[in-house]
C-alpha cells in the first residue's frame, strides 16, 4: 500500500534555475483527493478479492484454503493499516487546527 501511494506522489517540475515549481492550492487538492481515491480503492480491491476467494472455497470451488487464508490477511492488514491513517490524519487536522496563529 505505501509503495502504491509513493508511486503517486506526483513529482514537481523543476525549471531551468533550479528552483520547484510551486502547486497551487486546486492543483494540491485535485493531486491530493486523486491519490486519495485511488488508495481507497486498491483496499476495496483487496476487500472483494478476499471476498470471493471466501465465496469460492464455501461453494467448493477452490480447494486451497492457503491462498484464501493468505487473502483474508491481506484484506485485514490493508483496511486496519488505512484505519490507523486515518486516524493519524485526523489528529494531525485537530492538531493543527488548535495552533495559534
Amino acid at each position: 500500500m505505501i509503495q502504491s501511494i509513493n508511486n503517486q506522489i506526483p513529482q514537481q517540475a523543476v525549471h531551468n534555475n533550479g528552483l520547484e515549481a510551486q502547486a497551487t492550492v486546486g492543483e494540491a487538492q485535485a493531486n491530493f483527493a486523486s491519490m486519495l481515491k485511488t488508495a481507497i480503492d486498491g483496499v476495496n480491491q483487496t476487500q472483494v478479492a478476499s471476498d470471493q476467494q471466501t465465496k469460492a472455497l464455501a461453494n467448493g470451488r477452490v480447494d486451497d484454503l492457503h491462498n484464501v487464508m493468505i487473502a483474508a490477511q491481506k484484506s485485514s492488514i490493508t483496511l486496519e493499516a488505512t484505519v490507523q491513517i486515518q486516524k493519524k490524519v485526523v489528529d494531525a487536522y485537530k492538531e493543527m487546527m488548535s495552533m495559534q496563529v
